[in-house]
C-alpha cells in the first residue's frame, strides 16, 4: 500500500509504507541542549504541611519525587514510542510551593547530542508528581496534577523556546 504522504515531508515519523518509524538523527550534528519542564500540584494546605516537616508516613516524599524524576528522565524512551534512547548529561529536579496549597516541581534536562530533551523535561516531572501523588493519596485523595508544561529549551535546530506566559511563573 502506497503512503500518499511518503516524500513530501509531511510526517516525520512515517516510512514509505506509512508506518511508524523512528526519526534517523544520526547525520545531525551534537550540540549542547536544554529542557526545562514544569508542573503543579494542587493539594490541601495539611498534605504540604506534611511534605514540608517530613511527617508523610510513607517517608520523604520530595526525595523520593525526586530520584523518580531523574529515573523516568532516563526511561524515557522506554514510555514513549518515537523517542530515541539518549546518554544524558545532566537531570535535575527542584521543589518549590506558594505555602498554602500548591507544590511546583522543575525539572531541568541537559545533553550534548543531535536530539533535544524536551520529552525527558517533561516526562521528569511529571513522574515526580505522579510519585507524590502516591506518597499522599492515604492522606489527600483530592490532589490535582497540572498544568505539565515545558517552559524553555535551548539548542538545536529549531532554536531556543522560552514560555512568556503565565503558566510558567
Amino acid at each position: 500500500m502506497d503512503n500518499p504522504n511518503a516524500g513530501s515531508g509531511a510526517f516525520t515519523h512515517m516510512n514509505e509504507q506509512g508506518r511508524a518509524r523512528m526519526v534517523d538523527v544520526s547525520d545531525k550534528s551534537e550540540t549542547k541542549r536544554t529542557a526545562v519542564a514544569r508542573t503543579t500540584l494542587q493539594l490541601g494546605k495539611e498534605t504540604l504541611s506534611r511534605i514540608q516537616d517530613g511527617t508523610m508516613k510513607k517517608g520523604d516524599v520530595l526525595a523520593v519525587a525526586q530520584v523518580a524524576g531523574i529515573m523516568a528522565a532516563k526511561k524515557t524512551a522506554d514510555w514513549i514510542p518515537m523517542c530515541h534512547p539518549l546518554a544524558l548529561t545532566g537531570v535535575d529536579i527542584c521543589f518549590s510551593d506558594n505555602g498554602t496549597d500548591e507544590l511546583y516541581i522543575e525539572a531541568t534536562v541537559r545533553i550534548t547530542g543531535p536530539t533535544g530533551v524536551e520529552m525527558e523535561a517533561l516526562t521528569a516531572v511529571s513522574a515526580a508528581a505522579l510519585t507524590v501523588y502516591d506518597m499522599c493519596k492515604a492522606v489527600d485523595k483530592g490532589i490535582v496534577i497540572g498544568p505539565t508544561l515545558l517552559v524553555s529549551k535551548t539548542g538545536g535546530k529549531s532554536g531556543d523556546f522560552h514560555r512568556n506566559d503565565t503558566l510558567s511563573s
